[in-house]
């Protein structure tokens, strides 16, 4: 079970952001840990400290294509005298029964390859004539072309310190360390670490799954021909992106005509595949807004705890929003309301957060900060509201972009950061600062 159930509704109860999102937090659950291989684990949180069960490097190797030498056989070696050793043969990388060197001897190695027994150093080949008595080279020729070149005499034209151009053995990581902290988020380099220790699984939280639906009989598929009075639908694929850009695994199910039967029927459908459930549209107070006649007494079908409260916060743009759970699963969801610029920052501050958390993370917001407000005239914003405005952050400095209108979307596109009015300020003046919530 992934949810807890939400308070009892209160319908003349005026809600704060935060009392809303602390509400949402403290129903929702971190998902259940499962074994996952290790690029099926990609973006999920790791639920346990791993330990290196193998130091990294195993063993002490060559980070240079070269010559393993003993540092007495070049010490003083220079152009005008250089060290002559014989070449006792090739190391390659994953080469099994590895040469002796012993005094006067060289063995030419490869990057990766282990240090032979005896040797103490690597001389890069570019420190040598690579066995051809020319002077200077830039490389080795391959052996399937030149093999003599793992054989003969080699020319060495510089000196070496003990253990130059070796990769000491656990000089990465070492046996019994930690190699990563559970709570850890896997990406590409954290997968890379677990392959090199040799995990071919790991116990993590899934992605979760995110279910988006927009309602409205006005909206039509991009690439569609408009009809009189439709538009496109641009919310689902937002918050679809918006998910995915949190970490989730989103399906975009798209418009549902305003119908609450269709809406019903089509949630319940979408059940099966979902961690989480947003709606957008069909929040607010009209006789269309289906969302709120689909869902407010879905509680009365389904198990106790079950249900979503519709409810009014005192923000702008974002007023109207819904939360609880639905189905036998009692899975979450969140019904935002129908305007892009609402909907999007109702997702910022309620639905990131609830994704974030059921995938047991510790830290499941956005950041912010406070910048100097740049603006030709002073902010204004409705008593008693908590207002967020676009806006672009650089170097400190905060500037609104367009307006406070919730349909804006243009302007949405182009801001990175979201300026925060508190509740009991009606006027910000040019030059003072704000809280600033940071979306990039």
């Amino acid at each position: 079970m992934s949810t807890a159930a939400p308070r009892p509704a209160d319908q003349d109860h005026l809600w704060s952001v935060d009392e809303h999102l602390e509400d949402i937090l403290a129903t929702v659950r971190p998902l259940e840990p499962i074994e996952l291989q290790l690029l099926d684990a990609q973006g999920c949180v790791l639920v346990d400290d791993v330990t290196v069960p193998v130091s990294l490097p195993p063993f002490d190797n060559s980070s240079m294509d070269g010559y393993a030498v003993r540092v007495a056989d070049v010490a003083g070696a220079s152009e005008e005298f250089p060290a002559v050793l014989e070449v006792v043969g090739d190391v390659a990388a994953g080469q099994a029964g590895l040469l002796q060197v012993g005094p006067g001897q060289a063995a030419r190695i490869m990057t990766g390859a282990p240090l032979p027994p005896g040797a103490e150093t690597v001389v890069p080949v570019e420190w040598t004539d690579g066995g051809l008595g020319e002077g200077p080279v830039t490389g080795m020729r391959a052996r399937s072309l030149a093999p003599e070149g793992a054989h003969g005499e080699v020319h060495v034209y510089r000196s070496a310190e003990a253990r130059a151009h070796v990769r000491a053995k656990g000089s990465d990581v070492k046996a019994g360390d930690r190699a990563l902290e559970a709570g850890t988020v896997l990406g590409p380099p954290q997968i890379a670490l677990l392959a090199a220790i040799g995990r071919g699984t790991v116990r993590v939280r899934p992605r979760p799954r995110v279910v988006v639906l927009s309602t409205g009989s006005e909206l039509v598929q991009p690439d569609e021909d408009l009809g009189s009075g439709q538009i496109y639908d641009s919310n689902s694929f937002a918050l679809t992106a918006a998910a995915r850009d949190a970490g989730a695994i989103a399906y975009r199910v798209g418009a549902v005509a305003d119908d609450a039967e269709t809406l019903r029927n089509t949630i319940e459908d979408q059940l099966v595949r979902a961690d989480l459930m947003v709606t957008t549209g069909g929040v607010s107070v009209g006789a269309y807004d289906v969302v709120k006649e689909a869902l407010s007494h879905v509680g009365d079908e389904d198990e106790a705890g079950s249900g979503v409260e519709f409810r009014k916060l005192a923000m702008q743009p974002g007023k109207p929003q819904g939360f609880g759970s639905i189905g036998p699963d009692h899975i979450p969801l969140l019904a935002l309301p129908g305007n892009p610029v609402s909907s999007y920052v109702s997702f910022e501050l309620f639905v990131r957060p609830a994704i974030r958390t059921l995938m047991g993370l510790q830290d499941v917001h956005r950041p912010r900060t406070t910048a100097t407000l740049t603006a030709d005239k002073a902010l204004t914003s409705p008593k008693g509201r908590r207002q967020f405005l676009r806006g672009t952050y650089a170097d400190g400095e905060v500037r609104p972009i367009g307006g406070a209108g919730s349909h804006l979307i243009a302007a949405l596109a182009h801001a990175d950061a979201l300026i925060v009015v508190p509740e009991d300020v009606e006027s910000v003046e040019p030059g003072a600062e704000v809280e600033v919530v940071l979306l990039g």
